[in-house]
């Protein structure tokens, strides 16, 4: 096997052997994350013991499990496997398993000594997820305190090795120099405004006209690569077009990564996953966009949504080098010199501006009363850790900061809590949950995907029930099917966990509301005034329906998307819920305060929620004192 990290290997071994945590550092293609696990095996400090390694996404995950398995020439499931969201292939005889970040925390919190674990291997660490942060913190601890022979290894193509390994107590470092041949970037003369899918495709029919060799285009995201790939079926090319991201199929993904069997052209138009984890075989040239899609705090939705931004220098270097693997290769950049010397040199750690909810959640299983008892390579800011403590005791999640027997099970879901909450309400009578839950599981799982209906549509939640309900009874349906596909796998997925039928009757006009209650209960809005577009939230904000919007007939509503803006915030996805539901949901108290008009304290019993006061009626006898 000529992969480079073979020569760090014995240095690694000892290095093992004697540490508890070490650190590797090793470009792209350097074999660390398929040839070194593989390698480490046998080790005798491992005793026969499982190799569990975290990557960052399904697909690598998928990926790598697969090709350790087929240089042991064995099946996925024997000796490697792996687990991902709703998907798992593993056996009894299994000892390398390759998970993703949410999967280790479940076997953290299921077994915290990780009995029958020898290694950890956390790759692809310079991405600094939150999910591996947290995971890392929890692995750190269960080491120190109930396994010593635990050993701990982080690799990372380009992170600052120096500064993780202070943060690790002087954690030895073990780099791999890799194989690179020289890579010659090119830059575009100035910026265009054309779509990123016109671009590309203009900057792709050039590289085949001028270069020879196989093109790895990075593009953004799964929509950006369907453009691509229309615009270049329009007028076919001498290249056969393969599409790689996380959502096809594994034998459409294997197309994209191996070489073709008669040897013409390939082009692979794929997403940030082809920076590090995998190594697409052939590539000479690579098309660079220059944006990617990353995880950020959407307070719009109260969920961690991808967004589009600009690539870091570091993953451009990576990006670059795919071109170098097979020997000298062409970078073709779609943005100036003069934006490459203003990129931002490393991707900003997740922590630092997450929805903090979730890890608090895990946190409170765990036990931890004190967030300093901890290793963070990245302290979570205080503000974010008391804003998340705030809605998990609002989600009924945590008491005095202690998790509840409804956080215990809603920690059983793979998902955000605020969804969690909702798909784990009881609601009525046994047929009534029925109808509920298959109704939770179409929300959740359109909350978590792009919206498939246009902004004209409105603000109603409703309409996107009932467009993916049609689609599913094959009625025409003016929605985005490409994205109700996506929509649909997810509802599956929660059909099958929560053991529900699928359900495509229309629901009731309140139904969606009152769900949405449970994941949102901050944002549970009330008219100011009677045909207003302005509502006060629970929250004490204000937002307002666009104009003419359907719902703005409602008195009541859930919103499940807004912006809070300046002073003003806007609500873009809503469900309208009922006056007893509200009522269902206010809290009775009485308020003592002075009235400067009467020169005198008064009193009222208010029915609110929140901010919102539903009911106020004064109060005969008030203290005076």
């Amino acid at each position: 096997m000529d992969y480079p990290v073979i020569e760090v290997v014995p240095s690694l071994r000892e290095k093992l052997l004697l540490h508890p945590v070490v650190i590797l550092q090793a470009p792209p293609g350097a074999g660390k994350s398929t040839i070194l696990p593989l390698q480490l095996l046998d080790e005798p400090w491992l005793e026969n013991k499982k190799i569990i390694m975290l990557e960052p996404r399904r697909l690598a995950a998928k990926s790598v499990a697969e090709r350790m398995a087929q240089i042991r020439k064995e099946n996925t499931g024997d000796i490697v496997g792996y687990r991902v969201r709703f998907d798992t292939k593993v056996s009894r005889q299994t000892r390398i398993e390759v998970v993703t970040e949410g999967v280790l925390i479940r076997m953290l919190q299921f077994d915290n000594s990780l009995e029958g674990v020898g290694l950890l291997i956390f790759d692809e660490f310079h991405e600094r997820s939150l999910q591996a942060d947290l995971s890392l913190t929890l692995c750190l601890q269960a080491q120190s305190i109930l396994r010593r022979d635990l050993k701990i290894l982080i690799m990372s193509a380009s992170i600052d090795s120096d500064s993780l390994s202070d943060a690790l107590n002087g954690a030895p470092v073990v780099s791999s120099q890799g194989r690179q041949f020289p890579v010659e970037v090119s830059f575009v003369s100035q910026e265009s405004d054309k779509p990123v899918s016109i671009r590309a495709n203009l900057a792709i029919r050039k590289v085949l006209r001028e270069q020879q060799g196989d093109i790895l285009v990075f593009l953004p995201g799964a929509g950006e690569i369907r453009q691509v790939n229309e615009l270049l079926l329009e007028e076919p090319v001498s290249a056969s077009i393969h599409q790689l991201y996380g959502d096809l199929s594994f034998n459409q993904q294997q197309e994209a990564i191996v070489p073709r069997k008669d040897g013409g052209r390939k082009i692979v138009l794929a997403t940030s996953i082809a920076e590090t984890s995998l190594t697409i075989e052939g590539i000479r040239i690579v098309v660079d966009c220059g944006l990617s899609r990353v995880p950020r705090f959407d307070p719009r939705s109260g969920l961690t949504r991808l967004e589009t931004i600009r690539v870091t220098n570091d993953s451009a270097e990576q990006r670059a080098g795919r071109a170098g693997r097979l020997g000298p290769g062409m970078c073709y950049r779609l943005w100036t010199r003069a934006t490459q010397r203003n990129l931002v040199a490393h991707r900003k750690p997740e922590i630092l501006e997450a929805d903090l909810a979730p890890m608090m959640l895990e946190l409170a299983q765990w036990g931890v009363k004190d967030m300093k008892e901890l290793t963070w390579i990245t302290h979570p800011p205080a503000g974010a850790v008391n804003q998340a403590i705030e809605l998990l005791t609002e989600l009924e999640a945590l008491e005095n900061s202690r998790i509840t027997a409804r956080g215990l099970k809603m920690l059983t879901l793979p998902t955000h809590p605020r969804i969690a909450h909702m798909l784990s309400l009881d609601i009525g009578t046994p047929a009534d949950n029925l109808r509920s839950q298959a109704l939770a599981t179409d929300i959740a799982a359109l909350l978590e995907e792009r919206d498939p209906l246009k902004k004209e549509a409105g603000a109603d939640l409703m309409l996107r029930v009932e467009s993916l309900r049609r689609w599913r009874n094959g009625e025409r349906s003016y929605a985005d099917s490409f994205i109700l596909e996506r929509i649909e796998r997810l509802a599956v997925h929660w059909r099958k966990l929560l053991s529900v039928m699928e359900d495509n009757s229309m629901p009731d006009h309140f139904a969606c509301g009152r769900l949405l209650v449970a994941a949102y209960p901050e944002r549970i809005a009330h008219h100011n005034e009677r045909q207003s577009e302005n509502y006060t939230l629970a929250n004490g904000h204000v937002a307002k329906l666009p104009k003419h919007d359907p719902l703005l007939h409602e008195a009541g509503l859930c919103a499940a998307q807004v912006d809070s803006g300046l002073g003003e915030g806007k609500i873009f996805l809503a469900a309208p819920v009922s006056k007893e539901d509200l009522e269902i949901s206010a809290k009775e108290q009485s308020v003592v305060r002075w009235d400067k008009t009467a020169g005198k304290v008064v009193g009222v019993r208010e029915k609110r929620i929140g901010s919102l006061i539903l009911k106020s009626e004064q109060l005969r006898d008030v203290p005076q004192h």
